[in-house]
């Protein structure tokens, strides 16, 4: 009887690890897959600033408010040819669910005023004027959590790490906006050792900084969320296991070296998600997403 018991075992050990061995592998959203969803209809476009390229677009939720703001940052290497537009599906999304998003565009690289600093003063500038908003719409300005996604993770984090930017450095700006937490999106918080790495995006960190580690650190000491204390943002970093642009090593790292002092930070590892799965709607991994930016804004 014995024998007969693990004859089966092993029969059964060997049919269910041969299915597994031979489920297909889950399929990644592409760029263009991306690309190819509905436009959804679009938000207010409201400027925060006078160049063409400092304005956002707000969404409201159906409601009387006031509502907690979104402020959701765009990637693309940090560079002139991605534009915020592709955000504008996860913004829908998240005002369906009752958010208020503020969908910001900012100088690139490539642009006039672009890289280093405009840059990150833009998205400064576009996180701050949420104040502004909250005078003329149903937000509330201190219910805020700051979004981004690949690059625009890593400018989502600077923001939270704004206040610890010392006055010497071109980056330094007064009282930044409060946010209640950061919610970054296949991020990029550690930009030296990015940029050392082979890949096109990790070519354009050099490109945003105006050179290397080496040869300006004092840039990367101001511009680089490793380097900065993040303050007392909540900090979920959302990662994909199977990106190729950013490694699961980027969240790791930056959750390995600021848990000690700060235990609001969490690494939320997605199995059978990519780069842009994190950013359609129409993904599986979505409802992941979604209630990290709920459960942030209720602690």
């Amino acid at each position: 009887m014995k024998y007969l018991i693990s004859i089966l075992f092993l029969f059964s050990w060997f049919v269910a690890s041969s299915v597994q061995a031979q489920a297909p592998a889950p399929k990644l959203i592409t760029w263009q897959e991306l690309m190819q969803l509905p436009t959804p209809a679009p938000g207010q476009k409201i400027a925060y600033s006078t160049d063409s390229l400092q304005f956002g677009e707000l969404r409201l939720p159906q409601g009387k408010g006031p509502f907690p703001v979104v402020v959701v940052i765009h990637g693309g290497c940090w560079l002139a040819q991605y534009n915020y537009q592709y955000m504008n599906h996860l913004s829908a999304a998240l005002t369906k669910a009752g958010y208020a998003t503020w969908n910001i565009e900012f100088r690139r690289v490539g642009n006039p005023g672009g890289g280093w600093p405009g840059t990150f003063l833009d998205v400064a500038q576009g996180v701050d004027f949420v104040r502004q908003l909250a005078r003329q719409y149903p937000v509330d300005s201190k219910k805020v959590v700051v979004m981004g996604h690949s690059a625009g993770g890593h400018l989502a984090l600077w923001a939270a790490g704004r206040k610890n930017i010392a006055k010497t450095s071109e980056l330094y700006t007064k009282k930044p906006l409060k946010v209640k937490g950061v919610v970054a999106l296949a991020g990029i918080p550690d930009l030296a050792s990015y940029a050392m790495a082979p890949g096109s995006c990790n070519s354009a960190v050099p490109q945003l900084m105006g050179g290397l580690p080496n040869e300006v650190p004092h840039r990367y000491a101001s511009g680089s969320p490793m380097q900065l204390k993040p303050g007392s943002a909540i900090i979920r970093l959302v990662q994909g296991e199977k990106d190729p642009i950013v490694p699961v090593a980027q969240p790791q790292a930056f959750e390995e070296k600021i848990k000690r002092p700060y235990s609001e930070i969490q690494t939320v590892l997605l199995p059978n998600a990519g780069h842009f799965d994190l950013v359609a709607p129409t993904s599986p991994v979505w409802s992941t997403v979604e209630q990290v930016v709920k459960d942030v804004l209720r602690k």
